[in-house]
């Protein structure tokens, strides 16, 4: 296997430990460089150099540093912090430097020994690889281009790429057949002269983005299935979003919706710095769901990176990067690929730490000064590409923020605000009011409703954009009054004005809340999502006629009709349109019989 980004010069390069400071390792190592990745003391725990202070080098540790003592050995691998690429991910459950969970737990048990070295993909299992009739030896073949497929899972067909870096003649490729990760399945001879041995898998250092022909403009939402998201706030396929709350406002939920629902290719999960019992259920729960695409299990298309909160710390830094690296290698073959960090704030807590230990000089409240440019990075790396192959993928990228005490103003919180394009605020207040999704869409925004608009033209219906426009509009009048209401009380308003707040209560009852628990309502389609909308603003239009009529607003506020439309999203799934139909007659019937009856009685006066 040739690694255009392994140092194969430096990897008998070994040193003596020096200082010890929690994770912080201080080692004489001469010649090392910046970001190898080193083995440590006598139990080979896993390190990073992060710094060079002349011929000492300061490595991060991967684990607990229990145990080592100044004096023992170091030792360069010869690479950068990386990941193997490969057949074999899909289904897998990582930890935060890709060490498969279920493997450690096979031979270890359920405590993670020091110094552990479990590969990441399995070298004794054969693949069946079929090799692509684009390419015939003796011609010319690039970086990215597709050497053949692998049937990976049932669902996702795993295309084994030229890594990048690697170009020339094409002096071989194997036939079709069953081969290991080690088996070499193509030769390619570089302008240099040098034969690359190409095998299933490659490594690529975290830290480096992958590489890509040009950025491309998103095209088409991200369907969730969750109507909150998806008609008020949408995030394109490629988008960067972010959902911040303070604690028990959902947003662990609002993540393991949007991963079981998400109309992507693949989904990867990070859990980073979370609490172990919400990533317990995770990884309970995953492994039994149902793709609703596919209708096979959820898992063959889905990847989790699990670094709690009580796993070392400075893995948790680096488990953000691992699942980044991944997601991109499968936007290179042309998915779409969504990844959800849960959450970046415990990430960025993991950077205040290291550079605190590393005496760095803190900034807002303690974190580095580098917080900033160190969340860009990595939201930059999501996007719509056009691949070195030359197909499109996407990356779009869901961060979990956890705000403390649900300031939003706090660094982490205000410096992704300014990097993303899709803000999903939760709010405490409609946590504790039990209306879940708790999306504040007074404090959410999306810069992708003009793209959208497209979309839902051509596929839902043209009047997408002024019925969202509408429904906004409605809630903000909704938020004006409700603070007279609280200060005067509802007599104090008029009758069109109270049919605002009956309107709004519609909205938000029959719309905006979604119950992730029901089997109906946990999913909801583009058009019934678009449907549910119209039907409650066709309601609201018509009353606001009624009562242009002097109709009381009492006889409207006690219709059936109004408990029989919050109800409708439970009642009816996305595959029962026809009854959404049906109710809409049941509207023009009511509301008409009201207009008869006081059409007469004003002839009548």
């Amino acid at each position: 296997m040739t690694d255009t980004n392994t140092n194969t010069d430096n990897s008998n390069l070994t040193g003596t430990i020096i200082d010890i400071n929690g994770p912080i390792v201080t080692v004489h190592m001469p010649g090392v460089r910046s970001g190898a990745q080193v083995r440590i003391g006598n139990v080979g725990l896993y390190g990073e150099v992060i710094a060079l202070k002349g011929e000492r080098a300061i490595v991060q540790a991967y684990e607990s540093t229990d145990g080592i003592c100044p004096g023992e050995a170091a030792e360069d691998l010869g690479w950068p912090l990386s990941v193997e690429l490969g057949p074999g991910m899909m289904g897998q459950i990582f930890d935060g430097v890709q060490r498969p969970l279920e493997n450690i737990f096979a031979q270890a048990g359920d405590r993670i020994p020091l110094g552990l070295n479990i590969v990441a993909l399995d070298r004794e299992k054969a693949w069946p690889f079929v090799p692509s009739d684009k390419h015939e030896p003796g011609k010319e073949i690039a970086s990215g281009a597709i050497l053949g497929t692998v049937q990976e899972t049932q669902t996702v067909l795993h295309k084994v790429m030229v890594p990048p870096g690697i170009s020339g003649e094409l002096l071989e490729i194997a036939p079709i057949g069953e081969y290991k990760l080690d088996d070499c399945i193509a030769r390619v001879k570089a302008k240099d002269g040098q034969v690359h041995k190409l095998k299933l898998y490659h490594r690529w250092s975290v830290r480096r983005p992958r590489p890509f022909t040009s950025r491309d403009d998103g095209v088409a939402p991200l369907i969730t299935g969750q109507r909150v998201l998806d008609t008020f706030f949408p995030v394109l396929k490629g988008g960067k979003s972010a959902v911040p709350g303070p604690f028990g406002a959902g947003k662990t939920v609002v993540q393991q919706q949007i991963a079981r629902w998400a109309n992507a290719d693949i989904v990867i999960y990070v859990g980073c710095g979370e609490r172990g019992n919400e990533l317990v259920d995770v990884l309970e729960t995953f492994p039994e769901m149902t793709d609703p695409y596919t209708g096979r299990k959820l898992m063959e298309r889905t990847l989790l990176v699990a670094n709690t909160s009580n796993m070392p710390v400075v893995a948790r830094e680096a488990s953000v990067y691992v699942g980044m690296t991944m997601a991109e290698y499968y936007r290179d073959m042309g998915y779409d690929v969504v990844m959800l960090a849960d959450s970046t704030s415990r990430w960025a807590e993991a950077l205040r730490e290291v550079s605190g230990r590393l005496g760095q000089m803190p900034v807002e409240e303690g974190y580095p000064a580098y917080l900033a440019s160190r969340l860009a990075a990595i939201y930059e790396r999501a996007g719509r590409i056009n691949t070195l192959g030359g197909d499109k993928g996407s990356v779009t990228l869901i961060g979990a923020v956890s705000p403390p005490g649900g300031d939003f103003s706090e660094p982490v919180t205000s410096h992704t605000k300014d990097i993303i394009d899709t803000f999903w605020a939760l709010s405490k207040e409609l946590a504790d009011a039990r209306h879940y999704p708790s999306v504040d869409w007074v404090g959410s925004f999306s810069d992708h409703v003009e793209t959208a608009a497209k979309w839902w033209s051509q596929d839902i219906n043209k009047t997408w954009q002024a019925r969202r426009a509408e429904a906004l509009s409605l809630l903000s009048r909704d938020a004006e009054l409700s603070r007279i209401v609280n200060l005067v009380g509802p007599e104090a308003l008029s009758s069109p004005q109270r049919w605002v707040l009956e309107g709004a209560a519609l909205i938000k009852e029959a719309v905006l809340q979604q119950n992730a628990m029901d089997s109906i309502d946990t999913f909801c389609s583009p058009a019934k999502q678009f449907e549910l909308l119209d039907l409650v603003l066709t309601i609201y239009d018509l009353g606001a006629e009624m009562v242009e009529l002097n109709v009381p607003i009492q006889e409207l506020q006690e219709l059936p009709l109004l408990g029989q439309a919050r109800r409708l999203k439970s009642s009816y799934s996305s595959e029962q349109m026809d009854r959404f139909k049906e109710f809409r007659g049941e509207i023009d019937k009511v509301f008409n019989s009201i207009r008869l009856e006081y059409a007469k009685q004003g002839e009548a006066a």
